[in-house]
């Protein structure tokens, strides 16, 4: 197991990230933040003109997990009798007390504060109506990080309150479980003994517990060999692999693919503040030269995200953020097929795998969306993390918290407000295919689909939060389904609203039922390209509109001159006046495409790293659907053609 230093280290600094803004209400505030120590916190609040607001977090109000010697979460859910005003500029701090002076954001984070101010800001709007949306972001992807875009657009609408996001949404992806940098991890590890983040046992495995795992030749680019396998036995899968064991886990690029809980917590630290990198110095493993090579140019790419993590943490900090998971949060193809769930959730090792992933996103994603909604989940987890003993955590209270979390079925959530804010849980509430294990499962079953509904009825127009689009590109979904007829589902990443009869159907049909939104804006991300739709649904007298508008990734790009290709064909094979459409589940909606103000023959899909920017009108139609560069050139306006 990972040894515990004996006492807190005095060089750590009191807070190690944070804080992340993630609910902004006129009577609730909620933050995330993690300490070195269990903190006493003090909320101030100043609003030009009026009395400052200040007051002594209460343990209701700030609830304290330790997941490590030196490792605090401070999950903080504020409320207030009196409202916090609209659309004017409200400064926080967060001071410590018991310590000297009391220090505040400015002394312990000072990255956070824009230039000339002296508090982090934010602005509460009354209406989702100024959106920023991204998914996708992938630490070592060459390309720059969209984030360091939002505390950009947030720096320059500091004088002008009403400009300011109502919210970012992230709509998957936020860290890559399943593809991890050799420096990463190698940080990871680092950062686990800095702060002594709790070890684990480990049922199932080639390794006994975390300890053994970090000891392994093959911890480092050879992962995939202690990953658990299983006996193939489908008839397609031994034709052509004769039965050989093959891996639960899909993706191809598992030589890293973190494995315990504080591997994934560690990650999270990394991922959103600069500090926890100022703690550690990560060593280079020893490594055959192939791999040495390509360590060395991961490395490259980890000190260029790590260079811009201070805007980026600055962004988190000043607008509210709503996320949702998906697979890469995970893992690569997270409940693709119920063959896929079969194999997975019947190993004891895959289970932790994924369960210790989905409780790092309870305790860093998923809790700040709506705290009310996780008190039950959250319960067996504090048990789980109250049971450590000489530096680990306790077996079996960590495979019932993981069961708790895979029987948990309410990550999805509903901000009310015209436009209904309606975030989509794509991932544990699958309609799994009966008449074959191994096709595609729709992305909700039939009873998530009902909850969908009723969240819509009688609302005048929403703002739908799917991680993958519902009206995606049709080829790259036509390819898709040759795959998955062929049984390579998992190659081809089938996970599309249309990969399965009925869910798309049901889908179909809910935006056609009379009491649903007229104006839908569905809002995505996932592909690693971005596009702007416009949808009528035929057959319906008063004719809903709907966009889909994809924005991805922050951090990462699809492969160039193949989505040339895509984008060409995708344009030939399917205008909207082809008879190809006809053919497809979509022959009951119109499509037309918005086209990018910056394309040069035509194109429809954009392939650059960045951040989404939405704005909608009084009916909840966008009047403005952009797309900002991270590689700092002019934004892309996508729009409807003439």
């Amino acid at each position: 197991m990972n040894e515990p230093t004996s006492s807190p280290s005095p060089a750590l600094p009191p807070v190690l990230a944070g804080p992340l803004l993630r609910r902004v209400e006129t009577t609730r505030l909620v933050f995330w933040l993690v300490g070195s120590e269990a903190l006493t916190l003090r909320l101030q609040l100043d609003v030009d003109g009026e009395p400052e607001r200040v007051r002594a977090l209460s343990d209701d109000e700030c609830t304290r997990i330790r997941v490590g010697t030196s490792a605090w979460l401070h999950l903080i859910d504020v409320t207030f009798d009196e409202p916090l005003p609209h659309d004017r500029p409200i400064r926080y701090d967060l001071r410590l007390l018991g310590h000297a002076a009391e220090p505040g954001i400015a002394q312990w984070a000072p990255h956070l504060l824009h230039e000339g101010e002296r508090m982090p800001l934010f602005v509460i709007r009354p209406r989702f109506d100024n959106l920023l949306h991204g998914s996708c972001r992938k630490p070592h992807h060459a390309s720059a990080d969209g984030l360091v875009c939002v505390d950009r657009l947030l720096d320059e609408a500091r004088q002008a309150p009403e400009q300011w996001p109502a919210a970012l949404l992230m709509t998957g992806d936020q860290i890559y479980a399943d593809d991890v940098a050799g420096p990463m991890l190698v940080a990871i590890h680092a950062l686990i003994r800095r702060l002594g983040l709790y070890g684990e046992c480990l049922e199932g495995a080639l390794v006994a517990d975390s300890a053994e795992l970090l000891a392994h030749p093959a911890t480092y680019y050879r992962r995939e060999q202690l990953l658990p396998a299983f006996k193939a036995s489908e008839a397609l899968r031994e034709r052509f692999f004769g039965g050989a064991e093959k891996p639960v886990f899909t993706t191809a690029n598992a030589h890293n693919h973190l494995v315990t809980l504080s591997e994934v917590l560690a990650m999270y630290l990394l991922v959103w503040s600069p500090v926890p990198w100022q703690l550690i110095d990560p060593v280079a493993p020893s490594l055959e030269d192939e791999l040495a090579q390509r360590y060395a140019r991961e490395a490259e790419q980890i000190d260029a995200f790590r260079r811009t993590l201070p805007r980026a943490a600055r962004a988190l900090a000043h607008v509210p953020t709503l996320m949702i998971f998906d697979d890469h949060d995970i893992t690569d193809d997270w409940n693709l097929s119920a063959r896929w769930e079969e194999t997975a959730y019947g190993h004891p090792f895959s289970r932790r795998i994924i369960g210790n992933a989905l409780a790092a996103y309870l305790l860093c994603q998923g809790w700040g969306n709506q705290p009310e909604a996780f008190t039950t989940v959250l319960a067996p987890l504090q048990r789980l993390l109250n049971s450590a003993r000489d530096g680990a955590l306790d077996c079996q209270a960590q495979n019932d918290a993981v069961d708790a979390l895979l029987a948990f079925a309410n990550w999805g959530y509903v901000l009310p407000g015209e436009p209904a804010l309606v975030v989509l849980d794509t991932r544990t509430r699958r309609w799994r295919s009966e008449r074959n294990l191994s096709r595609p499962s729709g992305l909700m079953d039939w009873e998530a689909l009902t909850d969908f509904q009723h969240a819509l009825l009688d609302h005048h127009s929403a703002v739908i939060v799917s991680p993958a689009p519902m009206f995606g590109v049709k080829l790259i979904e036509t390819v898709q389904r040759v795959f998955s007829w062929l049984g390579y589902s998992l190659l081809v990443d089938a996970e599309n609203w249309m990969a399965h009869r009925g869910a798309a159907q049901v889908m179909l049909n809910i935006f056609r039922h009379t009491r649903t939104p007229g104006n839908y804006v569905i809002l995505s991300g996932d592909v690693h390209y971005s596009f702007a739709y416009e949808i009528r649904i035929r057959g319906r007298r008063s004719r809903p509109q709907l966009w889909q508008i994809t924005s991805s990734g922050v951090k990462n790009e699809f492969p160039r001159r193949l989505l040339d290709i895509f984008d060409r064909l995708n344009r030939w094979l399917y205008s909207p006046r082809s008879p190809l459409n006809w053919l497809t589940k979509r022959r009951r909606v119109k499509v037309q495409p918005w086209l990018p103000n910056r394309s040069s023959a035509g194109e429809r899909l954009w392939n650059a790293a960045g951040i989404g920017h939405v704005r909608l009108d009084a009916e909840g139609r966008p009047a403005l659907v952009e797309q900002i560069n991270a590689d700092g050139s002019p934004p892309v306006q996508f729009r409807a053609q003439v």
